[in-house]
């Protein structure tokens, strides 16, 4: 058994997930239909379809994690999300979640407007470069910084597309997205009291957790 196997069976047991996850999987309403995105080893997924009792499908670029999943009994196949989108029809799923990986995405603009067009509700998530710690060390020591949430040199980092809040929730604006909720997450993974519109939200927050729809549908 791999440590991502241990750690996702350890999930399942005892109904636990890592804090970000579970703010995710309380925005799902139970026995929904889900797409989760890039999910992995399945620690999401597996929490909704095990705790919430959803209809969960997975896309995982990884081959070792899409293995993980399907021995986990996971609806998970390999894909692209930024290459297979479009090939869902709209309206597909009452959730399509999309958590730390939109930094990691080619197209960023174009895979949030499948997010929300084959999705009733799409909840995603991403580290916010304009947290505090992350200015203050480029302001005091000129390299790019190693964090626990952005854990990579720049050498060899997956992260293409760097964002703050203020820039998603400026680009959510452009493409006419609709934020129903956010939830601002501090150091360690704490909900703040902040809210995505507030001017302190993009300089405490380090990651940000958005549920967004279409505007114009229904709320």
């Amino acid at each position: 058994m791999s440590p991502l196997d241990d750690t996702s069976s350890r999930n399942r047991r005892s109904g636990t997930i890592r804090l970000d996850l579970k703010l995710i999987a309380d925005m799902v309403e139970p026995g929904s239909r889900v797409l989760d995105i890039g999910c992995g080893d399945g620690a999401l997924l597996d929490f909704l379809v095990h705790e919430k009792g959803v209809d969960g499908r997975g896309i995982e670029l990884s081959m070792d994690g899409v293995h993980t999943c399907v021995s986990h009994g996971l609806s998970v196949i390999q894909g692209d999300a930024e290459t297979d989108l479009k090939d869902y029809p709209s309206g597909a799923f009452d959730y399509v979640i999309l958590s730390q990986t939109l930094q990691a995405m080619r197209a960023p603009r174009t895979v949030l407007e499948e997010l929300v067009r084959i999705g009733d509700r799409a909840i995603v998530s991403f580290p916010n470069f304009g947290y505090w710690r992350i200015r203050m060390a480029l302001l005091w020591l000129g390299r790019m910084p190693v964090t626990e949430r952005l854990g990579y040199e720049w050498y060899e980092t997956p992260n293409i597309h760097f964002c703050t809040i203020k820039d998603f929730t400026s680009l959510c604006d452009r493409l006419d997205i609709k934020i129903d909720r956010s939830v601002i997450l501090g150091r360690d993974n704490r909900p703040t009291r902040l809210a995505s519109a507030d001017r302190t939200a993009n300089f405490f927050g380090e990651q940000g957790v958005f549920m967004l729809r279409r505007n114009g549908t229904h709320g």
